[in-house]
């Protein structure tokens, strides 16, 4: 796999792994604090502290009263979608998805990663309230899975970096998979305040204004127009995202030509969030959901067994499947090539770690169960099963030709 053909993508990917591996371990601590802590004599604590009803100071009459735990996951991981946007927006303009002959392999690789997972759960999982959490392992967690690959020395660059395209697939997928199945009673009113806040945002950009805090206004409008609209609200992090400029001259004057060798909007705003977010948003929302109970759980049930079964075994067992069959498809198909570095052993790791589920995996079990028993026992598979494949995928790893090996063979 190539590096993307802006002379400045490969810097920015090298800088985005180094802070994506730091922050997996942070997130990582933040879910085994939240598990301690539901789990020890303060948990009724832990209960009370996301419970807690917020009184929004701006525009009380329009905006919802709603617990700590809700602005968490509807508020500040718009952030995040957010960022997802920004990174979908330049890897297309410029980046691994910009060139269908590079994007091939991890688009196929990340398509594998969902549809296998998700017949694995759906096959396991008979009832109709329990397969509304097919989509809970069919994601992968960024932050954790090149935490991961951190850990281990023999990997090629070109496996880094397919990694991270995968994972960035793998969230225009899960993107759409909200949209179109976890979005409910749409009503169109709100998408014409959505509409309001596109063209607000529109404008804006005409009139050549660059200042990232001036689009705080026109997001706002935009998320609580999918709010009212049936929509979750966190997608207008994405559509907002994908509205952000590319190109380095925007709102730069003219006169000052120096100026225009700058970093795109997109860019900008990209490293501008990604440590809020890396090392703030993601291990804040870690606390707020990975908190599950043991003594409140019950798998005694044919439901919440069979679905905690389900996560795991796509998570485990499909993930890895799905990603490596497809790229082994693909190749004997010569829809594309394996990238310089990248050998059949290191295909099946990428799948491995491919299973880390983790936050995305949360986040899709919380919109798809609203009773607390299954919702618990989704989870904790999530939790038990993103472990079990980052502890495979050390293993693995460790099991790896070096990358000057690998060279020798060729």
């Amino acid at each position: 796999m190539s590096a993307p053909h802006a002379p400045h993508a490969s810097l920015w990917s090298l800088r985005f792994i180094s802070m994506e591996a730091t922050s997996g371990v942070v997130l990582l601590v933040a879910a085994a604090l939240a598990f301690a802590w539901a789990n020890s004599p303060w948990a009724h604590a832990y209960e009370q502290l996301w419970r807690l009803r917020i009184t929004p100071g701006v525009a009380p009459g329009l905006l919802p009263v709603e617990d700590l735990h809700f602005w968490v996951n509807d508020g500040l991981m718009t952030v995040l979608f957010l960022l997802v946007g920004l990174e979908i927006r330049r890897e297309v303009h410029d980046g691994a998805l910009s060139d269908p002959k590079i994007a091939t392999l991890p688009i196929v690789a990340a398509l594998g990663g969902v549809v296998l997972p998700a017949l694995l759960y759906v096959l396991i999982n008979t009832d109709p309230t329990a397969r509304r959490g097919w989509a809970i392992p069919t994601a992968t967690d960024i932050a954790f899975a090149v935490g991961v690959l951190s850990l281990i020395a023999r990997v090629s660059p070109a496996l880094r970096l397919l990694l991270l395209t995968l994972a960035i697939i793998d969230d225009i997928v899960a993107i759409l998979v909200i949209a179109i199945f976890y979005s409910n009673g749409l009503a169109p009113g709100g998408f014409l305040i959505v509409a309001a806040g596109v063209l607000l945002a529109l404008a804006m950009q005409w009139l050549g204004i660059a200042a990232a805090a001036a689009y705080v206004l026109p997001g706002a409008v935009v998320w609580f127009g999918m709010l009212r609209s049936g929509v979750h609200p966190t997608l207008a992090g994405v559509l907002l995202g994908l509205l952000t400029p590319v190109t380095p001259a925007f709102g730069l004057r003219r006169r000052n030509p120096a100026l225009l060798s700058e970093e795109s909007p997109v860019m900008r705003v990209e490293a501008m969030l990604h440590p809020y977010v890396a090392f703030g948003i993601m291990p804040v929302f870690a606390l707020a959901n990975a908190g599950v109970s043991l003594q409140g759980l019950d798998l005694s049930g044919s439901v919440p067994l069979t679905i905690a079964a389900g996560v795991a075994a796509g998570l485990v067992l499909g993930k890895p499947l799905g990603i490596s069959l497809a790229v082994l498809g693909a190749v004997r198909l010569r829809l594309c090539a394996l990238p310089d570095g990248v050998r059949w052993p290191q295909a099946l790791l990428l799948g491995v770690l491919g299973g880390i589920g983790f936050t995305m995996s949360i986040f899709i079990a919380n919109l798809a169960f609203d009773d607390p028993v299954l919702l618990a026992a989704a989870k904790l598979a999530v939790l038990i099963a993103s472990v079990v494949a980052a502890a495979l995928g050390v293993v693995l790893g460790l099991l790896q030709p070096s990358p000057h090996a690998l060279r020798a063979r060729v």
